[in-house]
């Protein structure tokens, strides 16, 4: 009996140690956690066309990909070629986050809708010394031809199928945007017209324009010209004549001049003393420059600029 306990306990211990091994051995040689393979259409592609894909795997801990293992860009067979491949790779405690791109392009032009394949491959994995593998497997698509196996014939030639038409783009945004450019400049042309008095209905705007420019060719010998050129506009400005004695009147109607107030006194008093004076009242050069600098403020302020 007991010869028989023995032998039933020593098989239940290797039937044990047997059990813990090969779990070990599975956990082991899974690699991966995740493993994704992310694909376009497999339709509708013809001559020249490119195909992405990507692959997103997350590894266990102490696993290393090879990049070796990787396909190599360039020609794969006649009519297929490897464009680009890019690995992001995030590291992490417990593994790691591969995302692998890769970018096909393929050259076959078929007579009609074809089947094709391409080819799978197989990622390697290291830890501590031990290769662990991961197969890849082939993606299959169609490949349409360009134009029909029978070419149809019209009174112009060969028939060609037309082009898809562009989706139009939803120009809402741009025409708004361009009322809201074009107001803005016919307003910013109406501001410009209305400071240099060329709105019709408002020549009270030009008056200082117009004494500007005779002053602008009169010298000392014509001071009598300047003066009355002056007075001319202040007469057009207020609708009746502007003496030195009606200032308060005129600032009341114009109070934007008062702040040339100084300059208005003198100017009238100049004139005064000038036309009704007596004979010792003798035109200075600096008074004819006095007379162009107010005729210049009086413009500024014309215009809003003062």
């Amino acid at each position: 009996m007991t010869v028989v306990v023995k032998r039933l306990f020593r098989g239940s211990a290797w039937a044990f140690v047997t059990l813990l091994l090969v779990a070990c051995a599975g956990t082991s040689n899974q690699a991966l956690r995740d493993f994704q393979m992310q694909t376009p259409r497999p339709f509708g592609y013809v001559i020249g066309d490119t195909l992405p894909q990507r692959i997103v795997l997350e590894t266990r801990a102490g696993m290393e990909l090879e990049r070796s293992s990787l396909p190599t860009p360039g020609r794969l067979n006649r009519w297929l070629q490897l464009n680009a491949v890019t690995v992001q790779e995030r590291g992490g405690g417990d593994g790691k986050r591969y995302q692998i791109d890769l970018l096909y392009q393929q050259f076959y032009a078929p007579l009609e809708v074809k089947a094709l394949s391409i080819p799978g491959f197989t990622l390697r994995f290291q830890q501590h010394g031990q290769t662990l593998e991961q197969p890849v497997a082939a993606w299959t698509f169609t490949a349409a031809p360009l134009r029909e196996l029978v070419v149809r014939q019209d009174q112009h030639g060969e028939y060609l199928r037309s082009d898809q038409a562009p989706p139009l783009l939803d120009d809402a945004v741009i025409v708004r945007r361009l009322c809201i450019a074009l107001a803005v400049v016919c307003g910013i042309a109406l501001r410009l017209a209305w400071l240099y008095g060329y709105l019709p209905g408002l020549p009270q705007r030009r008056v200082f324009k117009r004494a500007q420019r005779q002053l602008q060719t009169l010298g000392l010998p014509q001071l009598p010209q300047a003066l009355g050129a002056l007075h001319a506009a202040f007469n057009g400005l207020h609708g009746k004549p502007v003496f030195l004695h009606k200032l308060t009147e005129f600032y009341q109607s114009h109070p934007e001049y008062r702040s040339i107030a100084a300059e208005l006194s003198w100017f009238f008093d100049y004139s005064n003393r000038y036309f009704f004076g007596d004979a010792s009242t003798m035109p200075q050069e600096h008074d004819l420059q006095k007379i162009k600098t107010l005729c210049l403020h009086c413009r500024e302020i014309e215009r809003g600029s003062r």
